[in-house]
């Protein structure tokens, strides 16, 4: 079993700009489980296969009819997703096909009304709460299924060949109240950590139909309510509001080399990724992650001042497949010898050896060694920096020399330390070498 670690602060030396909502915890813990889950399970085609084939809502309804995850095991998911290290949970109560997972009191399209006919929210939020970690809530602006949702560039029936006509029929403000509807009823009965809406896409217009954003959202009416239910919550960018309105900034399915900037300053941000190249459960994906991918993903986000949130996608049974729990597994692997550098750490003073990681919180510097040297691994302006050295998945001592040591061919800065390492690499996925620093 995977124990937690929630002890001390990020170096102060690079906190954000300061945040509405309470990140406080959030830029402590690091490492989170995305979920996304729906209707889109059952033809295991990627989450926006509705979009992607262009499938009729009353063809998609087929999905609706059939939906019974009968296998869902919240307490198992919140076991894997603990033993893997990771701190929190962001689930997709709403996808972009407009299905609920709760039993919303605003619509008829909700899992309580499938063959499952259970709430599956309530459950999950227990049992995550229970593991010890926070709850998320991921809701999409966007929906595929709703009457008053103007038809647009993403939607299922843009080629349709009346889509502007039945344009015509469509009120966004009524849709827009729907949403307000529906977070409220979210925010005050489960009272999640974080809301993390998408997505915003107001200029992209297509055969005369506009993309969205504020105005078709009311997004300052959104984010007033928001507030007002619940000020600390944890908010992301994508309601197509001014960047200081959020509270973290949300890069996707790319890595981040320098700590994420809005005008020029650091603020708190989370890559959100992918064990595979699909969101939701796709049966037939091939490009899973390797074992070095995704422990370098985690370490490289860090050392960048960031948060990791790394996706699964549910069977429509209510499981994780194998390939998911492999990579879970690669996590829970890593962390249970190495979550020292990652929780509580962030983006390190001290320059980056060649093909290392650092990160660093009070006290102590964190060497991830990505690409394995011979012998010995040079730190410029460490050298009288450092009392102690050590691997952390052993505990074992690393002499360290200082830069005078050096012959003639070997080239160091002022201030270098040198460790000096075993020949071979220790058989772990990215090595980790502790730094403690001196008083």
């Amino acid at each position: 079993m995977y124990c937690s670690y929630r002890k001390g602060e990020p170096n102060a030396m690079y906190k954000p700009k300061p945040t509405t909502g309470d990140t406080s915890w959030f830029v402590h813990d690091r490492f989170g489980m995305f979920i996304h889950w729906g209707l889109y399970a059952i033809p295991a085609r990627h989450e926006w296969v509705q979009s992607r084939e262009e499938i009729h809502p009353d063809d998609y309804y087929k999905y609706f009819e059939r939906f019974n995850p009968v296998d869902y095991d919240p307490a198992e998911w919140a076991a894997d997703a603990a033993d893997a290290g990771m701190q929190y949970v962001v689930l997709t109560t709403k996808h972009h096909e407009g299905f609920c997972l709760w039993d919303s009191e605003f619509t008829d399209y909700k899992v309580t009304n499938t063959p499952y006919g259970q709430d599956l929210l309530t459950p999950f939020v227990e049992a995550f709460r229970a593991e010890g970690l926070r709850v998320g809530f991921y809701y999409s602006l966007i929906d595929w299924h709703h009457p008053e949702f103007p038809i647009d560039v993403i939607h299922p029936l843009r080629n349709h060949p009346d889509a502007l006509e039945m344009n015509k029929s469509r009120d966004v403000r009524k849709y827009a109240e729907y949403l307000r509807n529906q977070v409220g009823e979210l925010l005050t009965t489960f009272e999640p950590d974080i809301l993390w809406c998408d997505f915003s896409y107001p200029g992209r217009e297509y055969k005369g139909m506009p993309g969205k954003g504020h105005e078709d959202w009311e997004s300052e009416k959104l984010l007033a309510l928001i507030r007002e239910i619940k000020p600390d919550i944890i908010l992301n960018n994508r309601l197509d509001l001014p960047a200081e309105k959020a509270d973290v900034h949300t890069p996707e399915q790319w890595q981040p080399t320098e700590w994420v900037k809005v005008d020029g300053e650091p603020v708190v941000w989370e890559a959100c990724q992918t064990f595979s190249g699909s969101w939701g459960y796709h049966r037939d994906e091939q490009t899973w992650k390797s074992e070095g991918q995704l422990i370098r993903m985690l370490v490289n986000t860090v050392a960048r001042g960031g948060n990791l949130l790394m996706n699964v996608g549910p069977t429509a049974k209510g499981t994780f497949d194998e390939r998911a729990l492999d990579a879970l597994d690669t996590y829970g692997e890593w962390m249970e010898l190495h979550h020292e550098s990652i929780y509580g750490c962030t983006q390190s003073e001290f320059s980056e050896p060649l093909d290392c990681r650092l990160t660093q919180k009070e006290g102590k510097v964190y060497v991830h060694i990505f690409a394995w040297p011979f012998k010995h691994l040079y730190l410029e302006g460490m050298g009288d920096k450092v009392a102690f050295a050590r691997f952390l998945h052993d505990g074992s001592e690393i002499p360290l020399k200082l830069e005078d040591w050096t012959s003639s061919h070997l080239q160091a800065g002022e201030n270098t330390l040198v460790l000096e390492l075993p020949v071979l690499e220790p058989d772990v996925v990215v090595p980790v070498i502790e730094l403690e620093l001196k008083g």
